[in-house]
């Protein structure tokens, strides 16, 4: 389908604006990813798929641990900042271009499969969650984190989507991974026991102004839409929602404070 190979061209592109992981530094939010590892017990030796790996913020860890580590992206961007983090901190990790629908491993490949905040931006969650059991082996362990829907994080995305090209009706809604019931859903018929974890995670910014130029500037999705409401005269709207929403989220010291909560998805075969 013509549509699909358009959608996620796009994200490929979308995806390698800004600089993703000056970002995550700023937010600290490489700990999520070892706290996954920590949360799914991973062991030396075992196999590990990081899928929508990104800058590799579950992989990495996941290697330090002495895993066999594959991250699969669909971003070369986000790979070469991956491959010079591993380097950085003295871990081996086979990085892949591939897409969450169609992983490029065998069936039960994976001992562990990790997504941090990857995942939930593929189009068609069906066809992921598929994917991600068909690469989990027999006696395997999943965990995925993806943003909720009623957070501050759920009203962050849906602001930024106002200023983007709306998405096929195909296109599933990321926020969907956050949600339990739908994640069941997704899953259901597939032999994973799940268990459900919802974890907060505080993003400090020192300023408002910090805060909006922190995702204008490095998260690609909100670059994009910096970009396209410039053009359309409607950057004083989107600077706007975004100053109101982080306003709203300023601590008595005048620091942001982003309740950034995100459901932690566990599942392993019955």
């Amino acid at each position: 389908m013509q549509q699909l190979i358009d959608v996620k061209d796009a994200a490929r592109s979308v995806w390698a604006l800004g600089d993703y992981d000056a970002m995550l530094r700023a937010e600290g939010l490489y700990a999520v990813g070892e706290e996954l590892v920590r949360r799914l017990d991973v062991a030396a030796g075992e196999r590990v798929l990081d899928v929508a790996c990104g800058t590799g913020n579950a992989a990495i860890p996941a290697a330090a641990v002495g895993a066999q580590v594959t991250g699969v992206d669909l971003t070369p961007r986000m790979l070469e900042v991956a491959r010079r983090r591993a380097e950085d901190a003295g871990v081996t990790v086979d990085w892949v271009e591939g897409d969450a629908e169609a992983l490029p491993v065998p069936d039960g490949h994976a001992d562990v499969v990790l997504s941090t905040f990857g995942c939930m931006f593929a189009p068609r969650h069906e066809v992921v969650a598929d994917e991600l059991v068909r690469v989990l082996a027999a006696d395997g362990r999943l965990g995925i984190s993806a943003w909720t829907p009623d957070s501050v994080f759920g009203e962050f995305f849906r602001i930024v989507a106002g200023y983007l090209p709306e998405d096929p009706e195909f296109v599933d809604p990321p926020l969907a991974w956050g949600d339990e019931a739908r994640v069941r859903e997704l899953f259901e018929g597939t032999g994973l026991n799940l268990a459900f974890e919802h974890a907060t995670f505080d993003i400090v910014h020192p300023s408002v102004d910090a805060a909006v130029a922190c995702y204008t500037d490095n998260l690609g999705p909100v670059t994009q839409a910096r970009e396209l409401a410039m053009a359309e005269g409607r950057w004083p709207d989107l600077h706007a929602e975004l100053t109101d929403l982080f306003a709203r989220q300023v601590n008595a010291n005048g620091r942001v404070v982003i309740p950034a909560e995100f459901l932690l998805t566990a599942g392993q075969h019955a």
